[in-house]
């Protein structure tokens, strides 16, 4: 434990090169607003709803952790052009393949370019949702990672977000920790080793938390395994809120369902997160499965796209969505506007119409 302490305290050492430069927004602290529907800016008393994009991949499908070493001038200019669309919130997504170097050793170098783009976010006077444990690129997870069992991975993940947590404690340019996207209780047990869910895109977006439910209830192990990393996270950052990417089918219904139930889990987070990608032809669903996931503390759709339905009907349900949501976060992929109206592929016609959207909301102040 003691070299542990050691080492994180050395990785907080090396982020003091990146101080906050002389032309640093200064940014407020966000906290949650008393009456739990929402978010403040400190100081201000000013309602703050978060309005931004994912930045999981480029154009390319490369993560950012694949360019953000040799091509930063292109991270600085993707958060510029973020800014420039309206947007006071970027999602990052982490593998924690590149962040541990071992089970007890963080990787000193991602912690110090993560320091890099956390004083970016500063400088551009954006807010960064963190989310971490990725393991999106199946090459990219260590062995070492997959042959854990299930509390040894446990502690692993532990130990990443006590990382991330000391190194950034006292960057306002946080909006919250993220502890992972898209997690999984499954039922009944799996193979040894099986950790990740189908792959879309090339990618896995969803990570199961263990291997045997054994005689445990699903949303207890989900429940358990919260209370876990937020316990790590306290340890070392007392402020920064906390939250976790919930796909749309953790509800406790019939069916499918990912065992993290709101209601199972809602005391030991700051606030909620869902993935909802309308459906055409099916907004009452949508924003009904939208308000089974508010149940008493701020809510965010933290991904969404007109994906599945027209622009009409995902302006419509954005609209309605109001109601119960806190804020949005949908997508940027490296190309502006301008560029994408040059193509005439469906997919770059879909972002187009999202990006006009989502910059005319801006400029109306949503």
């Amino acid at each position: 434990m003691k070299s542990l302490c050691t080492r994180l305290f050395s990785i907080a050492m090396i982020l003091t090169c990146f101080s906050r430069t002389s032309h640093a927004v200064d940014l407020p602290w966000i906290t949650v607003a008393d009456d739990q529907t929402g978010f403040i800016l400190e100081l201000q008393d000013k309602r703050f709803s978060p309005w931004g994009f994912n930045y999981d991949h480029d154009q390319k499908g490369r993560l950012i952790e694949d360019y953000w070493e040799t091509e930063w001038e292109k991270v600085e200019l993707d958060f510029r052009s973020m800014k420039k669309l309206g947007a006071n919130v970027v999602r990052i997504h982490l593998q924690l393949g590149k962040f541990m170097d071992s089970a007890t050793e963080p990787n000193k170098k991602g912690i110090e370019q993560l320091g890099k783009l956390v004083n970016l976010a500063e400088e551009v006077g954006i807010y960064l949702d963190l989310t971490g444990l990725g393991c999106y690129h199946k090459a990219d997870v260590p062995d070492w990672y997959d042959k854990l069992d299930e509390h040894a991975r446990w502690d692993v993940q532990a130990r990443f977000w006590e990382s991330v947590a000391t190194a950034f404690e006292k960057s306002p340019a946080i909006f919250c920790y993220d502890l992972m996207n898209e997690p999984v209780v499954p039922g009944g047990k799996r193979k040894e080793g099986d950790w990740l869910g189908p792959a879309f895109g090339g990618k896995h977006f969803v990570q199961v938390i263990c291997l045997d439910q054994k005689d445990r209830r699903r949303s207890e192990i989900a429940q358990q395994w919260i209370k876990h990393l937020v316990k790590a996270i306290r340890r070392k950052d007392k402020r920064h809120l906390i939250t976790v990417g919930l796909v749309d089918w953790s509800l406790d219904r019939p069916g499918l369902t990912s065992g993290f139930v709101p209601e199972a889990i809602v005391a030991d987070l700051d606030f909620f997160c869902v993935h909802l990608y309308p459906e055409a032809g099916k907004l009452e669903d949508n924003l009904t499965t939208l308000k089974s996931f508010s149940v008493g503390k701020p809510l965010v759709i933290e991904e969404t796209f007109p994906l599945k339905c027209s622009m009409d009907e995902f302006s419509q349900f954005i609209e309605q969505s109001r109601k119960d949501s806190a804020g949005c976060i949908g997508f940027y992929w490296g190309q502006m506007p301008d560029e994408l109206r040059k193509s005439t592929t469906i997919g770059d016609r879909m972002t187009l119409g999202w990006l006009e959207f989502f910059e005319q909301k801006a400029n109306a102040g949503r």
